[in-house]
């Protein structure tokens, strides 16, 4: 099995850097028999390209795609329009991996296929948040770690030829959000089936929280409410408004949890300040999710109104 590692990346010179090395480090064990990683360089602004270009002798499996900005969504196309294996593996290009995780999903991925009579899965692999830069992979798994979303791209595996017949990636998606999950929902109505892998570990690395991060989590927020309508525009269906949160009752949810607004980003600073000043950043950050939900349901609503259908 010859797979192909699939990387948008954008401005994250320090954290791909990590990444990259840690899949030059593969172990190749049966039925892995090699792999590649497609690095879509999404318009970097950084010295990303200059670094590839410098290390090119020390990334022999990397191949670079560079594209105008134009977002995830469109990078992963292009990778998959460009990847030579059979199998595609997606990763974001924050997420350093462990020395067996491409043998680990191909592992899970041939007993499948072999157990089931055909290739209509993908695996899961397991993905650990840290805000550890120097030693990600040092990191413990936590409760708030596990997730149930459907083909969330930060850590799959899946046969080529199931991507190219559910059509690749919706290039609309041109914001933060959705554009993996949306290619989820047309692959669980083709019947492919989500199957665990665990031992394909990955961390996903992300900064400590900072209060000077909180404009730009803002505008994600906002980001992802514009690409959540492009979503429900083209599955209407009550479980996509339950992914996206395009309902009254999440409307209500965070309405409460907020105290009508009055539990906000800068209300919340003093508290935000104080728990970062103390080494709990974490809960800090799940603190104020708070806001950021009502922020992202209230911006969906307002984007409907105002939307053209």
């Amino acid at each position: 099995m010859f797979i192909s590692v699939v990387i948008p990346t954008y401005n994250r010179l320090p954290i791909l850097q990590r990444c990259l090395r840690a899949l030059e480090a593969q172990c190749i064990a049966a039925p892995l028999t090699g792999f590649e990683v497609v690095l879509v360089d999404d318009g970097s602004t950084d010295e990303t390209v200059a670094w590839l270009t410098a290390q090119a002798a020390e990334l022999p499996h990397v191949r670079l795609i560079q594209q105008s900005h134009g977002g995830p969504a469109r990078g992963r196309h292009r990778g998959v329009e460009n990847a030579r294996g059979e199998v595609i593996v997606f990763i974001d290009s924050d997420l350093v991996v462990t020395p067996t995780f491409l043998s680990c999903h191909a592992k899970a991925l041939e007993r499948h296929w072999q157990r089931a009579g055909h290739r209509r899965c993908f695996t899961y692999g397991a993905v650990i948040n840290t805000a550890n830069f120097s030693d990600p992979t040092s990191e413990p798994h936590k409760l708030r770690d596990l997730s149930w979303a459907y083909f969330a791209t930060g850590n799959v595996a899946i046969d080529r030829a199931l991507l190219v017949g559910a059509g690749l990636f919706d290039t609309r998606f041109h914001l933060y959000g959705w554009e993996d999950l949306e290619l989820g929902e047309r692959l669980r109505l083709q019947g492919v089936e989500l199957v665990r892998c665990p031992d394909a570990v990955g961390y996903h690395w992300h900064p400590a929280l900072s209060l000077d991060q909180i404009p730009a989590l803002i505008r994600v927020e906002q980001e992802r409410a514009k690409m959540g309508l492009v979503f429900f525009r083209k599955h209407p269906t009550r479980r996509v408004r339950f992914i996206v949160q395009y309902t009254r009752l999440h409307w209500l949810l965070w309405e409460l949890l907020t105290l009508g607004g009055l539990l906000n980003e800068r209300s919340l600073k003093p508290v935000l300040a104080w728990l970062i000043r103390r080494g709990h950043a974490s809960w800090a950050m799940e603190l104020l999710r708070l806001p950021l939900n009502r922020i992202g349901v209230r911006a969906l609503y307002q984007e409907a109104r105002s939307a053209v259908w």
